[in-house]
């Protein structure tokens, strides 16, 4: 039976200007508890001029808040912002509920949607850096509802004291196991590279449809649904591109404001695939009132990642199919690179088009070979990983002009022709 929850967001009432409506990072809570199934009861939005250290939000609020939650029989208290472990416990005694904060609730929808070993290592990794400082367990009375992390079901392990040294000893552990994860991946983009085949890495908001696109390129049936974090671990798979030649396409985890650090630090092997990309698609989905918001937030995350904003970026404006008229697109007038609609396949053949453009600038050079006239498999071979500009047969020669990679020229050469 899901818990009943209370979803709280506190804003500060001198907020800086160009941030999000209070009202929209409330419902954006409100995703993050559905994500996991919880059963949201009742929900608040506390103005505040600054938190306080006891209790985070005030105690009148507190009390008031203390009615509702005994009124509705809600277990469980979601705080959309991230609390001490001293302000947790207040909130505790206070309400007679479980209180976690955004951070928590974030990593254990990770938990619950980790698929993979990695994936799994890593949402531990993240979940352990949070508990090191919150092994302070008083709900003795509350049984474990569910599995996870221990987050949501009440004091976990049987109250049993976590030794901080275990807790080091692990977090050692899922890391030395995670450097063989990052160095498996590199042998796998060396064997990518070796192909050749560039990569295109999908980046964006959460549920901002990167999923339904990679549905959409590749054909593939990735887990794709109206919901927060519905992918978590990367898949990759090829597609073709327009003219011949093929690329890999990664779908990565969404990005959200005010990513936890613990889950930054932890899917590091993660978003090394977005590192190593030879291209970036940002997928937005231009029909939330906080696109522009969410676009900030992604471009911060790439900053960390990169040093710099990353410069062979498409930016792709989805969910067109949800505007009210195609002049709301780009929002305050700074709009993208592509709009399309990765669910009715609007505008996706010119994004295609696009992609493949960008890719014969950035990695294709012109080349001209001599082949045998009755060479068939030369020219299949050309047709597989380049692009065939010209062609024109003299006597018992064909003259092909050809774009490719310079590996794949290379490669060429040594397999089929003489070069001109």
């Amino acid at each position: 039976m899901p818990q009943s929850v209370l979803v709280l967001h506190p804003y500060f009432k001198r907020k800086p200007s160009g941030l999000r409506h209070p009202e929209s990072c409330l419902e954006e809570a409100i995703g993050l508890a559905h994500a996991i199934d919880l059963e949201v009861a009742d929900t608040a939005i506390v103005p505040l001029d600054k938190p306080t250290s006891a209790t985070f939000i005030g105690s009148g609020k507190v009390e008031e808040l203390k009615g509702r939650i005994a009124a509705a029989d809600i277990q469980l208290a979601v705080i959309n912002y991230t609390l001490s472990p001293v302000q947790q416990r207040n909130l505790e005694t206070a309400w007679g509920c479980k209180v976690i904060d955004r951070t928590a609730l974030i990593l254990e929808i990770f938990g619950a949607r980790a698929a993979t070993h990695e994936g799994k290592l890593q949402v531990e990794l993240a979940a352990l850096e949070y508990q090191k400082g919150r092994l302070v367990r008083s709900w003795t009375h509350l049984e474990r509802q569910r599995g996870g992390f221990g987050f949501l079901g009440g004091p976990g392990e049987s109250q049993i004291e976590i030794d901080r040294r275990l807790i080091r000893d692990r977090i050692a552990k899922i890391k030395k196991q995670l450097e063989q994860v990052t160095r498996t991946r590199a042998l796998h983009r060396k064997t990518r590279r070796d192909v050749p085949y560039p990569v295109v890495a999908l980046v964006g908001y959460t549920n901002a449809g990167k999923s339904t696109l990679f549905n959409r390129l590749t054909g593939a049936h990735v887990l794709s649904m109206d919901k927060l974090f519905a992918t978590l671990d990367p898949t990759m798979r090829s597609f073709s591109l327009p003219g011949g030649g093929k690329a890999i396409l990664s779908d990565t985890v969404g990005f959200v404001s005010d990513l936890p650090t613990e889950l930054v630090a932890a899917f590091r092997a993660t978003l090394e695939e977005v590192l190593e990309a030879d291209m970036l698609l940002h997928v937005r989905d231009v029909s939330h009132p906080d696109a522009q918001a969410q676009k900030r937030d992604v471009e911060d995350v790439l900053k960390k990642l990169f040093g710099a904003p990353p410069e062979n970026i498409i930016e792709v404006c989805n969910k067109i199919d949800k505007l009210t008229s195609p002049s709301s697109r780009g929002g305050d007038g700074r709009g993208g690179d592509a709009y399309i609609s990765a669910f009715t396949g609007e505008g996706v053949d010119a994004l295609l088009h696009m992609i493949a453009r960008g890719m014969e600038r950035r990695f294709f050079a012109r080349a001209e070979f001599t082949l045998p006239a009755g060479d068939g498999k030369a020219m299949a071979w050309l047709h597989a990983h380049g692009k065939v500009v010209e062609q024109r047969v003299e006597e018992d020669y064909i003259h092909v002009s050809v774009q490719l990679s310079p590996e794949n020229i290379h490669r060429f050469e040594q397999l089929h022709a003489v070069r001109l």
